[in-house]
């Protein structure tokens, strides 16, 4: 079972889990891929906030990808309420 924080929204799951299927991948790639079913800007906006949490990595140049920490919590590992904003 997964364990959201209050900050969180749907799109959120939806992205950790397409890139822990992928590399790497950018709002663009996620948003035509039909995985993630959100326009690419909200993808992106969703992305940066993962990235303020630490369960996504910002590579530059929009390029994203999932960390140790979006693994646990996609397995349940983590409680992402516990998280704390960098």
């Amino acid at each position: 079972m997964r364990y959201s924080a209050d900050w969180m929204v749907l799109a959120d799951d939806r992205i950790l889990e397409y890139l822990s299927q992928t590399e790497t991948s950018t709002p663009k790639k996620m948003a035509d891929s039909g995985d993630v079913r959100f326009s690419r800007q909200y993808i992106g906006e969703r992305c940066r906030k993962l990235a303020e949490y630490g369960l996504v990595q910002h590579l530059g140049n929009g390029v994203y990808r999932i960390t140790e920490e979006g693994r646990q919590y996609l397995e349940g590992d983590l409680d992402a309420s516990s998280i704390k904003r960098s």
